[in-house]
């Protein structure tokens, strides 16, 4: 079936409309209030369907630091070129005026879980009766030797959209003649399972029409990696000789980077290049630490019913952030929680009916122009996790019109789900 910006909404919201029914408070006290950290596709998700399901019963206030939000979905067709760096940047006025969410545009600091406070960097503490998290993912710290967050602009990481985006691309386009992009891979588990090897195509295709006697070095920690065959096969089809991956045997998981003189060491062998994406381990959000709620792997555990931390009962952990089960980590999934959530939240606030929480996922990737192949999964709540039910993936060898198809039905999906985002 092929998707739009109105399939994907309506698709979607079928369910969290059906509870949309008028809310009564009991007692005649104030509003619930509802503070949400994180603007991205959870943390919108579930401020806009709080405020449109509650029909105005619960005071929700969304703190998000940046005024724009660029999406990391889709990021990487900016710097292949088949974006422009506007089309993913998205505000939230529509979310204040239309919906009557407060907005913030503040950093998240600190959280008070027994006084049920967020604490703001402009000096501003918020109440909560119910705290959803939903920061997105940070960086290990030394999970790559010799790279840290101070060296992001000599060595982008470019896996929280906006400006460092924009730095890599410009990079790359200055890359000498010949030169060499490498990337460093990241190990699991970590944001968008797809996206470092669809940024690799993106690069490769811009090197093509403007550099095509660079060259592409991949080094990574993991065995295998998703859509590996597509991947792999588009890459002989369009790029061939262009792209070396380098896997743990080869040393791949043993890599240390040299910012200042752009160099890496490879099992001790140092390797010269012109770019350096690192894309480094990754953890939960930092505020995610800061309220402690994660666990010793970095990650938020939450109950898979309702997202409800299993640390805290009064906060939930949305997206990137959380531990949840078998969903990967991805704007999709974070979208699909969101509404889970937002039905959980309303429920035990207002007393509204709750029903049985269902999860969707879909990964699309652009190998090539008009090449456009897909991952995607079923899921349910258990009472261990988010389990997959189904899931399908695309297949090596389809034509071209079903890959271009996949491609159209990618951009619906983009439109589809930032408008669910943003309003």
């Amino acid at each position: 079936m092929k998707l739009n910006r109105r399939g994907f909404i309506q698709g979607t919201v079928a369910t969290a409309a059906a509870l949309s029914s008028p809310m009564v408070l009991a007692g005649g006290h104030g509003k619930p209030k509802v503070v949400v950290i994180g603007g991205g596709a959870g943390g919108a998700t579930v401020a806009r369907y709080l405020a449109k399901d509650s029909k105005g019963a619960i005071d929700v206030t969304l703190i998000e630091p940046t005024r724009t939000y660029y999406t990391c979905f889709f990021s990487n067709l900016y710097i292949g070129g088949f974006r422009d760096f506007a089309s993913i940047g998205h505000t939230y006025g529509k979310l204040a005026s239309e919906y009557g969410i407060n907005i913030v545009h503040d950093w998240a600091i600190g959280v008070d879980r027994d006084a049920k406070t967020v604490s703001l960097a402009g000096g501003h503490v918020l109440p909560y009766d119910a705290l959803v998290i939903s920061p997105g993912i940070d960086f290990v710290e030394d999970s790559v030797p010799g790279w840290d967050i101070s060296a992001q602009n000599a060595m982008p990481h470019a896996y929280k959209a906006g400006s460092q985006t924009q730095l890599l691309k410009a990079q790359i386009e200055a890359m000498p003649e010949g030169g060499t992009y490498a990337m460093i891979a990241p190990p699991n588990p970590y944001r968008c399972p797809p996206g470092p090897y669809e940024r690799v195509s993106m690069v490769a295709y811009l090197l093509k029409q403007i550099n095509p006697s660079a060259k592409i070095l991949i080094f990574d920690p993991k065995i295998k990696f998703s859509k590996q065959g597509l991947f792999e096969e588009g890459w002989n089809k369009y790029y061939s000789g262009m792209i070396e991956r380098v896997d743990p045997d080869f040393g791949g998981a043993n890599v240390e980077v040299r910012p200042d003189s752009m160099e890496l060491v490879v099992d001790g062998e140092v390797q010269k290049v012109d770019v350096c994406n690192v894309i480094p381990a990754q953890k939960a959000g930092q505020i995610a630490h800061i309220a402690g709620i994660t666990d010793d792997k970095g990650w938020a555990p939450v109950y898979a019913h309702d997202m409800r931390s299993k640390l805290d009962d009064n906060i939930y952990v949305l997206g990137d952030s959380s531990a949840q089960g078998d969903m990967p980590k991805s704007g999709f999934s974070a979208n699909s929680q969101a509404k889970v959530c937002a039905m959980a939240i309303r429920a035990a606030l207002t007393g509204s009916a709750k029903f049985k929480a269902k999860f969707s996922n879909t990964c699309w990737s652009l190998i090539g122009k008009d090449d456009g192949v897909k991952v995607g999964a079923a899921y349910e709540a258990t009472d261990e996790k988010i389990a997959k039910t189904s899931g399908f993936i695309s297949q090596t060898g389809e034509d071209a019109a079903l890959r271009k198809q996949t491609y159209e039905e990618s951009i619906g999906w983009y439109e589809g789900i930032t408008a669910d985002m943003f309003g």
